[in-house]
């Protein structure tokens, strides 16, 4: 106990270390504010810097504070993509529940204390919470975070400078990386595999990562709900691209339909998860609990999606965003998939519009790679590849799409920009 505890000293220690000392802490801040524009202007009276907490602390005594796994551990707030962000109640079973689940899932192919993680999304997204701060660093990876993964030149440089041998990140990231020549040129030798989360992974840009890597990228799905892990791809390449995989150990998927009723395999509904680490509800928020929470415990995620015999799941489309022409389900996962192919696309994002015949027609907002592509070239290909109700009515090129901090497409905030005067 006495070398466990002076253990937990000298680590507490080296983090107190971590702290920069105040000239560079001053240099640091004035960049990252000024220079980088990197902080937006904000205002929060209640609140109180680090280092007064810091200060204020140090006054106190330390006191030993009795905690069960059923204590919350984390206040995760959601995205708010689609609506406004909640605050999950995670507690410390669920935290460590999901670390020993990704644990168990990438122990075969991990080296304990030799694997160099690029971690290219911020501390407190829940994916790089638990998956890179937790469970990872258990097995005693070398993380590199980049705290601005917009930044292309910069992230590619750091990419460059260490032996990453696993990757984590979103799909516009990796569409990013697989149109910039100088990543191209990048030595991948040390590169095991990548993981994709946070968004659905197209099938285009699986196929142009591993043309350029050698490797392949595994698609997996969570919420902040969830811890977030609640599925994944199995890295031995016995899985299916273009599916969310399998569920990770002690989980359970089943696919909903309106009324709460398990569907059979192959039906369309929404995805429900069981298990441990399914969140206790959101904080003050007893309402929204009920509409996500089912009275057996399971976790209703608001995605559409499909199964397969075989047990893995297809997401189809967040509920949401569903379009509906005339009378058929328009989900724009898969409009935006089949557009992510065109040569001359880099970005594309579908959305639903107001029509007076058909109640709703698809919008697609595209950002070009070639400047050459045109409206008419789009159309042409929808139609090549698309059923007649699917096929966008209205076109709209864009410089760029707005996006999360984290890099996810914002349809709502399209959605709400729409204009009679910008479509076709």
């Amino acid at each position: 106990d006495g070398r466990a505890e002076a253990l937990g000293d000298r680590r507490w220690q080296r983090l107190g270390r971590l702290e920069l000392s105040f000239p560079k802490k001053l240099l640091v801040n004035a960049v990252i504010k000024y220079v980088k524009k990197m902080v937006p202007a904000f205002s929060i009276p209640q609140a109180k810097t680090y280092s007064e907490a810091i200060s204020k602390g140090k006054s106190h005594p330390l006191r030993t504070v009795e905690m069960s796994l059923d204590d919350i551990a984390f206040l995760q707030y959601t995205g708010g993509t689609t609506g406004v962000s909640k605050g999950a109640m995670l507690t410390h079973r669920n935290i460590v529940a999901n670390m020993e689940q990704i644990n168990m899932w990438m122990r075969p192919f991990l080296q304990e204390g030799k694997e160099v993680v690029f971690m290219p999304l911020p501390l407190y997204h829940i994916f790089c919470l638990t998956v890179n701060c937790l469970a990872l660093v258990k097995y005693g990876v070398h993380n590199i975070m980049i705290t601005n993964p917009r930044d292309l030149p910069s992230l590619i440089k750091d990419f460059n400078s260490h032996p990453i041998s696993i990757m984590t990140g979103i799909n516009t990231l990796f569409i990013g990386l697989n149109n910039n020549p100088e990543f191209q040129k990048l030595d991948f030798s040390h590169l095991k595999f990548s993981v994709a989360g946070g968004m659905a992974l197209q099938t285009s840009v699986a196929k142009r990562w591993k043309e350029i890597t050698g490797t392949e990228i595994f698609e997996g799905y969570g919420l902040t709900e969830s811890s977030p892990v609640a599925c994944v791809n199995p890295i031995d390449g016995s899985g299916k691209m273009g599916t969310i995989g399998l569920p990770v150990p002690s989980t359970k998927i089943v696919i909903l339909n309106d009324e709460e009723k398990e569907l059979p395999i192959g039906q369309t509904g929404e995805i429900c998860i069981y298990g441990p680490q399914i969140m206790k509800g959101y904080w003050n928020q007893v309402a929204e609990t009920s509409k996500v929470l089912t009275k057996d415990g399971g976790l209703k995620t608001g995605d559409i999606g499909i199964m397969d015999t075989d047990g893995y799941t297809k997401i189809v489309d967040r509920k949401k965003d569903m379009i509906l022409v005339s009378g058929f389900n328009v989900y724009p996962t898969k409009i935006e998939d089949v557009l992510a192919h065109l040569p001359g696309v880099l970005e594309v994002a579908a959305v639903g519009v107001p029509d007076e015949k058909s109640g709703e027609v698809v919008k697609v907002f595209i950002v070009k790679k070639d400047e050459a592509l045109t409206k008419e070239n789009v159309l042409a290909y929808a139609k090549a590849n698309l059923t007649g109700y699917k096929i966008p009515k209205h076109v709209e090129f864009r410089k760029d799409l707005p996006k999360t901090n984290v890099g996810k497409i914002l349809r709502r905030e399209l959605k709400n920009q729409v204009s009679p005067s910008s479509s076709l």
